[in-house]
């Protein structure tokens, strides 16, 4: 699994292509092509542009953990892959984005990337800054979720 760092501001060409950031492709380690999942986000207004290793990844772990004849477990797998498409870049690290997806997320001229966990968020400028919250809700989401956790650096 690659962790992907950075954040970076590009352009959607008029064909709906990106570059991917020459920082995002040294980290997901050299390639003529890099191969995609591209998919609506489940829960915010952006796009999930997941590693073909990490989609797989993710899958495995659906199917681990659900049940195919439990009809909510069923609408949450076609939750998840909802509008999800295979993706490759071309030979300078340009990837075309499907105009439908583009659309749901409010992207056109610009788009935020944003590294994660084996995936890269596109985002919308004013979307991504709108759902970022203030910095009070994002200083009580950290202490909610990791201020009680008890770590030793040895176990990660």
């Amino acid at each position: 699994m690659v962790i992907i760092i950075g954040e970076y501001d590009c352009k959607v060409d008029a064909k709906g292509r990106i570059m991917l950031p020459a920082e995002f492709r040294k980290q997901m380690g050299e390639a003529e092509v890099y191969q995609f999942v591209l998919k609506k986000d489940l829960y915010e207004p952006s796009l999930e542009l997941f590693t073909i290793d990490e989609w797989n990844r993710q899958n495995r772990l659906i199917i681990k953990n659900t049940n195919p004849y439990d009809p909510e477990h069923r609408q949450f797998i076609r939750d998840f892959r909802m509008g999800a498409v295979e993706l490759e870049s071309d030979g300078i690290g340009r990837i075309l984005l499907p105009a439908r997806l583009l659309k749901a997320a409010f992207i056109s001229k610009d788009a935020i990337l944003i590294g994660g966990i084996g995936k890269i968020e596109v985002w919308a400028p004013e979307m991504y800054k709108k759902n970022g919250g203030d910095m009070d809700v994002r200083r009580d989401r950290a202490l909610r979720i990791m201020g009680n956790v008890n770590y030793n650096l040895d176990d990660v």
